[in-house]
């Protein structure tokens, strides 16, 4: 008389295997995912299973660790519905940055001593139209217009489209680039 073969005899433990898994998860449907992995995890490993012992232990202890494993898993998870979470931890690559950020040298002293200046103070400094006008000794509307038109020269040479977004990582460089909402011109 032969042993009868693990794979078939695996077959009649899956009905103790699902109320033990219930048991544990007190969820049915995450009970039948748990039976099928840990009959997944027993079907790859049967090589491993020693003839002449007791087969339902054997699934049992897989099945109970496949339930300890999962919630070790589920401690490490966090609850992230919306993505919020998620979107906090992702980066950017930074070689995109770079690339843009070349791009963007090379346009930049491509300007005038005049373009290049005014993008300096209102854009990447900061310094209001009035605070710039100042300090270059004219006209607030001459540090208005030379601002537009030293933004828009380096689109143009950046071959950017007005819905073109750079994402660069300097946020001071990008400030170059960004037209004042508020400003009129």
């Amino acid at each position: 008389m032969s042993s009868p073969d693990p794979k078939e005899e695996l077959v009649s433990h899956l009905p103790a295997m699902r109320a033990f898994a219930i048991n544990l998860t007190r969820n049915p449907a995450t009970a039948d995912d748990m039976v099928q992995d840990a009959v997944e995890k027993a079907w790859t490993n049967f090589d491993k299973f020693e003839a002449g012992t007791n087969m339902r232990a054997w699934l049992f202890t897989i099945l109970r660790n496949t339930f300890y494993s999962s919630q070790r898993k589920a401690n490490r998870e966090v609850a992230d519905v919306d993505g919020v979470h998620t979107e906090a931890l992702a980066e950017k690559p930074l070689h995109d940055g770079r690339l843009q950020m070349n791009d963007f040298r090379s346009a930049f002293s491509q300007l005038s001593d005049e373009h290049r200046e005014v993008l300096l103070l209102v854009g990447a400094s900061g310094f209001s139209y009035e605070e710039a006008a100042k300090m270059c000794d004219v006209a607030v509307g001459t540090i208005k217009s030379r601002t537009g038109r030293a933004r828009q020269r380096l689109a143009e040479l950046m071959d950017l489209d007005e819905e073109d977004r750079l994402e660069m990582t300097d946020e001071a460089t990008l400030s170059v680039l960004t037209a004042a909402k508020a400003a009129s011109f």
